[in-house]
């Protein structure tokens, strides 16, 4: 029998994509009722309660299987511990963002993903590119640069969301089972440090699960829930859409993570900013273009 997956787009397959995108586009608005907690507790709720989803996932998908050669390898363990350790990275840095007021700098991070994620197919796998993507690359470089003199500094929260997602995407298609059982790997590889954390909380004092507030309580149990779900649907949705598709619906989360932060949050869109995204925008736009012109070139 051929299980061979076809190269095209599924109705379901677009259903499953939007409702990730949208679910991560809402994300801002639950982590901002969560300022008051430090990130690092956080994101040990995060991976407490994602581990019984994605272990529930698994057993009705009969996946388990792939888990247990997966606990046996000593390379595969290795590599989902540097997923682990970069996908906490990620989740730190965005939830300290969010927090702190920084949302239209993690908007700007997961804009220029995709053009860093070409960037490193080109340095580290010798990947060509095209005269376009190389315009799209230095449109959003500029753009960085153009942060940069305003500021003083780098605009670090947008590269290390860059950068950490980046490193982590590239290292998790390396991982050889599915984006399922490697989130579930991944999870589990990190539970005992969320529970070393969350136990010390505990004991100092500084914890907000059940001796905090109700609201803090409920909202630190659905970390589970906003964390494990939306990289499901996201994985599933993946499988059954072409990847040109995949690179245009990307850009929903952070545009609504941009609209949140000027609209909803009222964080300032400097005369900086004003330069900047646009040509983040017109960079995306050149890049999909271009991408585009690819896939119908196959």
């Amino acid at each position: 029998m051929n299980t061979t997956v076809k190269n095209e787009d599924s109705l379901r397959g677009l259903g499953f994509a939007l409702t990730a995108y949208v679910l991560w586009g809402f994300l801002p608005i639950f982590m901002k009722a969560l300022a008051h907690i430090s990130p690092a507790e956080v994101i040990a709720h995060r991976v407490i309660w994602s581990l019984p989803i994605a272990g529930v996932v698994l057993w009705a998908t009969g996946r388990t299987g792939d888990l247990m050669v997966a606990l046996r390898t000593p390379k595969m363990l290795l590599m989902g511990a540097a997923t682990a350790a970069l996908i906490t990275i990620n989740w730190g840095i965005y939830v300290w963002a969010i927090g702190a007021g920084h949302a239209l700098d993690a908007a700007l991070g997961y804009y220029i993903n995709p053009l860093f994620s070409v960037f490193l197919g080109a340095m580290l796998l010798g990947e060509k590119l095209s005269l376009s993507q190389k315009w799209a690359i230095a449109l959003a470089a500029l753009a960085v640069i153009v942060l940069t003199l305003e500021a003083g500094k780098l605009p670090l929260v947008a590269l290390g969301l860059t950068i950490s997602w980046g490193a982590y995407a590239y290292l998790k298609k390396s991982l050889p089972i599915g984006p399922n059982q490697g989130f579930f790997l991944e999870i589990l590889i990190l539970t005992p440090f969320a529970l070393g954390y969350i136990l010390w909380a505990e004991i100092t004092g500084t914890s907000h699960f059940i001796a905090g507030s109700t609201f803090d309580t409920v909202l630190l149990l659905c970390c589970g829930l906003v964390t494990a779900v939306p990289l499901m649907i996201y994985a599933n949705g993946a499988k059954l859409l072409r990847l040109s598709t995949i690179g245009i619906l990307q850009y929903i989360a952070p545009t609504m993570i941009f609209l949140t932060a000027v609209f909803v949050f009222g964080e300032p869109f400097g005369t900086a900013r004003m330069i900047a995204f646009p040509m983040i925008w017109a960079a995306l736009v050149i890049y999909t273009a271009s991408m585009l012109r690819q896939a119908r070139g196959r």
